[in-house]
């Protein structure tokens, strides 16, 4: 499921970027000669293209009719674009003509260049149709996040509404933390939102924190090798808020429904021993597999108890209520107007981006180029079912991520043709065709190698985890 998510998502965000910059083609009356989606190499899954007054269509087709090529159409037809659907599901393209890009190089252009071509455009309209792409992505961005606090709204937990504190992450415990802290301050900053807390251990180079702990205060001195410890292990969440363990649902079989316990049963003790946490329970529960354990819970503020035996997978067989809302009194819920999520959309897009590019420097701390990943690290963020709002949040996400990445001024990429655009603005000296395809060549090359190495690194992970 998480797989299909992802393609789903990319075919979104590439259909949006390609679209960017044939929308600003169109404006200055270049040619767009192709528009896929997917890449169709050896033949495409549908083929579309408006001409002698009508559509066109042509399904399963490796090679374009001659009839359909431009030179052989009527003038007023010349200029509309072919339409298709490729095979691979990795990307897609727009073929505008007179670019030197993934689709040509400088030997397939025309030998006398025509008004209706990238390359004689003014520069400054060339900078509008290369950004388009990136704009694209950025605006998506922007307003996918408006509509999801549009439909959804959002929960706020602030630091000091998790009661039960935080559990933390093995290097976090070697730092000196406990589960159940609960952090205050870092570096005599007080701090009470969770996701300012993560930026701030990790890009801020924090080396002090503060935590309630208990009825006390105490002080965690970082060793400042936090970081690379995160980087070595890879690890992807430092904590969560700790939940207590309230019954939702019973699987099937399950030896707690069948001992009587009901949904909305708040499990606090295990053989008299008092515990708050899910994760102290589960823990407690694993170590009396296949015995039967006295379990005391809250039944309506009421307390009861029962014996209850434990599987030979140290379950009771119940699904827990995970709904921050529902288990955290002190959750705030926002719900906003169309008007409102519009900006608050922008604001969260805003701090997203900053945030996503402040965290590249962890991947030149030492260690960080083994977390780079490819396809399936991105598939690994969706969740296993499916689920709207995770998967428009995520898509937003890859969406700044996209516009992002390919503004980066390296040859293949948009960023690239920016790069030389800008270069021919200031000096006013336009850089030949065929360095242009030169150039195009070793960015592609550059960006082939990466791709390698990213998935590469989700191979590896695979293999070493099942074998």
């Amino acid at each position: 499921m998480n797989w299909l998510a992802l393609i789903f998502s990319l075919t979104i965000l590439v259909a949006t970027h390609e679209l960017g910059h044939l929308l600003f083609a169109k404006l200055f009356h270049a040619r767009v000669r192709r528009y896929y989606i997917f890449f169709n190499w050896q033949f495409s899954i549908l083929k579309a293209k408006k001409f002698g007054g009508k559509w066109h269509f042509l399904w399963f087709n490796a090679k374009t009719p001659d009839s359909w090529d431009e030179k052989n159409l009527a003038p007023e037809d010349q200029d509309n674009t072919l339409w298709g659907l490729g095979w691979i599901p990795l990307g897609g393209y727009c073929d505008i003509a007179g670019m030197v890009d993934e689709t040509k190089k400088e030997s397939d252009l025309e030998e006398v260049p025509q008004p209706w071509e990238y390359r004689t455009k003014p520069a400054w309209q060339r900078l509008c149709i290369i950004s388009g792409g990136v704009l694209v992505n950025f605006i998506t961005a922007l307003l996918l996040y408006g509509i999801i606090f549009a439909h959804w709204g959002k929960d706020e937990l602030p630091m000091h509404s998790a009661t039960l504190g935080f559990q933390y992450h093995q290097v976090m415990l070697d730092e000196g933390f406990q589960q159940g802290d609960l952090i205050c301050a870092i570096d005599g900053q007080e701090v009470d939102d969770y996701t300012e807390v993560n930026k701030r251990l990790l890009l801020g180079d924090a080396r002090e924190v503060v935590v309630r702990r208990s009825d006390s205060l105490a002080t965690v001195h970082m060793s400042g090798r936090l970081v690379q410890r995160v980087n070595a292990e890879r690890v992807k969440q430092l904590m969560s808020p700790r939940i207590p363990f309230v019954v939702k649902n019973f699987v099937a079989g399950s030896t707690a429904e069948k001992a009587g316990m009901l949904p909305g049963d708040s499990v606090v003790s295990i053989n008299g021993t008092h515990m708050d946490a899910f994760d102290e329970i589960t823990a407690a529960l694993a170590e009396h597999k296949g015995e039967t354990v006295t379990v005391g819970f809250y039944r309506n503020r009421i307390p009861a108890s029962m014996g209850v035996e434990v599987s030979g997978a140290g379950k009771l067989g119940v699904q827990c209520e995970t709904d921050i809302a529902r288990l955290f009194p002190d959750v705030r819920h926002i719900d906003y107007t169309l008007f409102e999520a519009i900006p608050a959309g922008i604001s969260q897009g805003w701090e997203t981006l900053t945030t996503y590019v402040s965290g590249l420097k962890m991947l030149f701390a030492p260690g960080g180029a083994q977390n780079l990943g490819g396809f399936g690290t991105m598939a690994s963020l969706f969740p296993d079912h499916w689920s709207w709002s995770a998967f428009w949040t995520l898509t937003a996400l890859l969406a700044l991520i996209l516009a992002f990445m390919n503004i980066i001024p390296i040859p293949g990429l948009d960023g690239g043709h920016l790069l030389f655009t800008l270069w021919e603005i200031i000096t006013r000296r336009k850089p030949s065709d065929k360095f242009l395809s030169y150039a195009q060549s070793v960015g592609m090359f550059l960006l082939l190698a990466l791709m390698i190495f990213a998935n590469g690194n989700d191979l590896w992970r695979w293999l070493s985890s099942n074998f």
